[in-house]
């Protein structure tokens, strides 16, 4: 077990995901965390994230004495920490599918990080030891370095994410915040949440409503952090751009958010209102365009998806494989498999590495009948490049589902690529993704 201590709180219960997910990649500029992950590592688990990450930095005042003195030793107890269990879902079918265990691949779960770096760390998606990394670092950080110490603190809560230790997310994200807001004079109170604190924390401690299965509290509270990014774009002095460009695009992620919270809830009337109004605000990105109209095509209005896919079909700044991708999609709601096969085929000739291309291949070759060619498709891909695809779930389901449909050799197949995921996963998979019951 961690030698963390643990904390007596008492721990809400833990939202469960659907088992499906959908069998269709959509292409994602914050998908994955790898790269931004090496400034701040970011969790994003929402299906649309058409989001630039070169977001503008939080300005700093120009004159020190003007900063609050605040200095909040309570961020940096051991006790603020709960541990973190030694075994995941992955070990567990591991030990009950693979005999004899030397068959069972090597894999480090212990959170030992001393012995690598961090960018390791984050290519190999150790998300247990970074916590651990994080957790270590807070405990021996001056707490007067309070910017680092929120860096930690972010770093340590999205690992738990990564994790899928929702219910110790949520304890030590209460921890968190239940100093921050005891913070005392008002004015710094505010310095503080403005100025310092990373506003990706406001974001997850607004996503604990969600763990917990409320998601219309959840929905409440997006609103209400979009609101505040709206009034503080409109109060940022003129003579300070960067100030209200940081808060328009801060309103913008948590638009997009509340946009992939409704899709989720099935509210496509709702999600397209509000990012229709995004689309008509001067040069909107042909992503955000193409993220609207495929809303359009999961509500099922055609036209509409239509006529956003032919705005961003003349955009300059729309790469021809986003073009080739909504074609793609475009002919598979209209039924045109044959038309969306030799589409993406032709993408993954210029793209080999698209693995979203691949995947959605296999879909549209399975809509078609012909099975064995999408096994191969995706084992094709699973074999040229392991590390990036069995990270990604909704892939690694519809393998596992093609290996069903051939019920012949399913069973053979399933156990060899929980082997190979094994390998080369980390930590953090959804491993209902394999269709491998666990008890």
């Amino acid at each position: 077990m961690d030698s963390e201590d643990p904390q007596n709180s008492l721990q809400p219960d833990v939202y469960v995901e659907e088992e499906v997910p959908d069998p269709f990649l959509i292409d994602s500029d914050a998908s994955d965390d790898e790269q931004e992950a090496n400034a701040r590592i970011q969790e994003s688990d929402t299906t649309i994230k058409p989001i630039s990450k070169d977001t503008p930095s939080t300005p700093t005042d120009d004159s020190e004495e003007e900063a609050p003195e605040i200095y909040l030793p309570g961020l940096v107890l051991p006790t603020m920490f709960l541990p973190i269990p030694n075994t995941d879902p992955l070990t567990t079918l591991l030990n009950k599918y693979v005999h004899p265990p030397e068959r069972r691949p090597v894999r480090d779960i212990s959170g030992d990080w001393q012995k690598t770096n961090f960018h390791t760390l984050v290519m190999t998606n150790s998300w247990r030891a970074l916590a651990r990394m994080a957790r270590d670092r807070l405990v021996t950080t001056d707490p007067e370095d309070l910017a680092l110490v929120l860096a930690l603190w972010y770093l340590r809560l999205t690992c738990l994410s990564r994790l899928r230790l929702f219910n110790q997310t949520s304890v030590e994200c209460t921890n968190l915040f239940s100093v921050l807001n005891s913070v005392e004079p008002r004015e710094a109170k505010i310095y503080l949440f403005d100025k310092l604190l990373p506003f990706e924390l406001e974001v997850m401690y607004v996503r604990l409503r969600y763990w917990a299965g409320d998601h219309m509290g959840y929905l409440d509270a997006l609103q209400m952090l979009l609101r505040k990014c709206q009034i503080k774009a409109r109060r940022a002095p003129k003579s300070d751009p960067t100030t209200s460009s940081m808060w328009k695009e801060r309103g913008a992620r948590v638009s997009l958010i509340i946009a992939s919270q409704l899709c989720e809830m099935k509210e496509f009337g709702a999600c397209t209102r509000l990012l229709e109004p995004l689309c008509n605000q001067p040069e909107p990105t042909s992503s955000l365009r193409s993220a609207l109209a495929r809303v359009y095509l999961q509500a099922g209005y055609l036209e509409k998806a239509k006529a956003h896919f032919a705005i961003v079909e003349k955009s300059s700044d729309a790469s021809e494989g986003m073009k080739d991708m909504n074609r793609a999609l475009m002919a598979c709601a209209n039924g045109e498999w044959e038309t969306a096969s030799e589409t993406l085929t032709s993408l993954i000739e210029k793209e080999p590495d698209n693995l979203m291309a691949v995947n959605n291949l296999s879909v549209s070759l399975l809509s078609q009948g012909r099975l064995k060619e999408g096994i191969e498709v995706l084992e094709g891909a699973l074999k040229a490049s392991p590390a990036s695809v069995v990270v990604a779930e909704p892939f690694l389901f519809n393998l596992s589902t093609l290996y069903e449909l051939r019920s012949a050799t399913a069973t053979q197949k399933k156990l060899n690529l929980l082997l190979e995921v094994a390998k080369w996963s980390g930590d953090g998979l959804k491993t209902t993704c394999l269709k491998m019951p666990s008890n």
